[in-house]
């Protein structure tokens, strides 16, 4: 019984994190594809600089929001070494997006709305299914575990 009460608790913890991070998300979605769209057809930049600015813009909201929102409870490393972690792997998965925005330009020769928002979105999501892993496991690290027993049996602070 105590194994299927720990499988639910880890469970519902990672779906809260989840959650948070898929609104975190969000809103940095629409800086991006909306900054990204803005860029290219509104300004007329080219397609791998427009969706490299937009992305820089949105990684900068997603880096507060999940810092100080969705991965708040996690051990904090230091906000430089954070920092700098996050945007090395966003910087990876820009890499996947533009790759993908490459190949539907300039290999399939498509130049127009409709193929670029459809590259755009393929490059988006599995950018994103790896910055959810690599912030997990090397940005925004797990409380270790004597640190959670120790907070939860320590009992209210004293006062004086």
């Amino acid at each position: 019984m105590q194994f299927l009460r720990l499988a639910y608790e880890r469970f519902a913890a990672l779906l809260h994190e989840l959650l948070k991070f898929g609104m975190v998300g969000a809103l940095a979605f629409v800086v991006d594809f909306g900054g990204t769209n803005l860029l290219r057809f509104g300004v007329e930049m080219g397609p791998l600089v427009s969706k490299a600015i937009a992305t820089v813009v949105a990684a900068t909201i997603a880096y507060l929001g999940n810092r100080f929102w969705t991965f708040r409870h996690r051990e904090q490393s230091g906000l430089a070494r954070e920092y700098v972690l996050f945007f090395l792997l966003n910087g990876v998965g820009l890499l996947i997006s533009l790759l993908v925005i490459g190949f539907v330009t300039y290999s399939l020769g498509r130049h127009d709305i409709l193929s670029y928002n459809i590259a755009q979105s393929i490059g988006l999501v599995l950018g994103t299914i790896f910055r959810f892993w690599s912030y997990k496991k090397w940005v925004f690290l797990a409380v270790p575990p004597e640190e959670v027993d120790l907070a939860a049996n320590a009992g209210p602070l004293p006062t004086r």
